[in-house]
């Protein structure tokens, strides 16, 4: 694996020289886009707006557009605006990892230790994982300020990215209903959890949508015809409701 951010985790006075790598990757099909007329692949290509003229990466800045004017920004100035935060997870935090809410959580990393940080790395992997607490902090990647949250994975201290809480839309704009289910259909969606409650199990749920897809694929490329599935949603009358809770249960025993 390639590191994508080299900095240290600053532990009280303690400090961890890690480096930061992906934890995830895609299980979907890699898909080109194609001209539909010859297959050709399609190209995106950066174009100045005023000259309709190609512009090398080289050539390309960022800017703020301030007062009318655009402030070039570069490497240094991002790191400039907070230098720790650039090369230090502060960890300023610790919390019981359930009371973060999973609305929040964003992207899995994995922390490594540079061979500097190895023991200091194991004490604070074994101290969370005795504590049963995780810590929370702050940094930047990116030229992006984000907050995570560190934690023991098998050997591993894996740090998620979590969303700041300004980011979280509020769902009182949606209009919602109001109503309370009746007791009785209440009981059966009870009775239906319990009958379909498992331990939990991520081996046992796989990305069925792409192995279709590429059976999918197989069959065009061999010439066969494939028939089209018809599927629709059914809208049903709130007074159905017992009928289908009654037809889960049955199904699920």
């Amino acid at each position: 694996m390639r590191a994508i951010w080299t900095g240290a985790i600053g532990f009280g006075l303690v400090n961890i020289p890690v480096k930061l790598f992906s934890a995830s990757q895609q299980s979907e099909l890699d898909l080109d886009m194609l001209d539909k007329k010859d297959h050709a692949h399609i190209k995106f290509k950066r174009v100045n707006e005023e000259t309709g003229r190609e512009v090398a990466w080289g050539n390309i800045v960022k800017g703020y557009k301030y007062k009318g004017d655009y402030v070039i920004l570069n490497d240094k100035d991002f790191e400039q605006a907070s230098p720790k935060k650039s090369k230090v997870i502060e960890i300023t935090d610790f919390i019981l990892e359930k009371e973060v809410d999973s609305i929040y959580y964003e992207t899995p990393y994995y922390l490594a230790p540079e061979k500097s940080g190895a023991k200091a790395y194991v004490l604070l992997r074994e101290a969370l994982k005795k504590s049963g607490k995780a810590g929370i902090g702050n940094f930047v990647l990116r030229s992006k300020e984000h907050l995570c949250i560190m934690r023991p994975y098998k050997n591993v201290i894996v740090l998620n990215r979590l969303r700041f809480a300004e980011e979280i839309r509020d769902p009182s704009d949606l209009t919602l209903p109001k109503e309370k289910p009746k007791p009785a259909e209440m009981k059966m969606a009870l009775s239906l959890i319990d009958q379909l409650t498992a331990s939990f199990d991520i081996k046992k749920f796989k990305d069925t949508y792409t192995a279709e897809l590429r059976k999918l694929i197989k069959a065009k490329a061999s010439g066969k015809t494939i028939k089209q599935p018809v599927l629709k949603v059914t809208h049903r009358k709130s007074e159905d409701l017992m009928s289908q809770l009654k037809a889960s249960l049955k199904r699920a025993s």
